[in-house]
């Protein structure tokens, strides 16, 4: 189901209860995506399960990163599982050079339990 089309960028949600953002999410949009993926989040019942997919991302931007953490704040606050984050290659490359990918796999790892 399509939450969002902004441009070329797009939130998407699947049965599996994965959000998957894609296109060129840059700051004009970063907004938006942060705000309806939250919206979406705040629906799920207390301690499911979900899955950010960011892989379709065309571009690594602080404006994606802000996305994905404001997602992890969302979900948190719901207490919600969440089982896996996949990043694009270009946006690994900039979490890994930021020294974050440690801290989402983690995030991701500490709240699947």
């Amino acid at each position: 189901m399509t939450l969002l089309l902004d441009g070329d960028a797009r939130l998407e949600v699947n049965d599996d209860a994965v959000l998957t953002a894609s296109g060129e999410a840059d700051f004009d949009v970063a907004t938006a995506l942060a705000a309806t993926g939250c919206e979406w989040l705040e629906q799920q019942a207390e301690g499911s399960s979900v899955a950010f997919d960011f892989q379709q991302v065309d571009q690594a931007s602080s404006a994606v990163l802000s996305v994905l953490l404001e997602w992890l704040r969302c979900a948190r606050r719901k207490a919600l599982v969440v089982a896996s984050i996949t990043l694009s290659s270009p946006l690994s490359r900039v979490t890994d050079m930021a020294g974050l990918e440690q801290l989402l796999t983690k995030d991701a790892a500490e709240h699947a339990h």
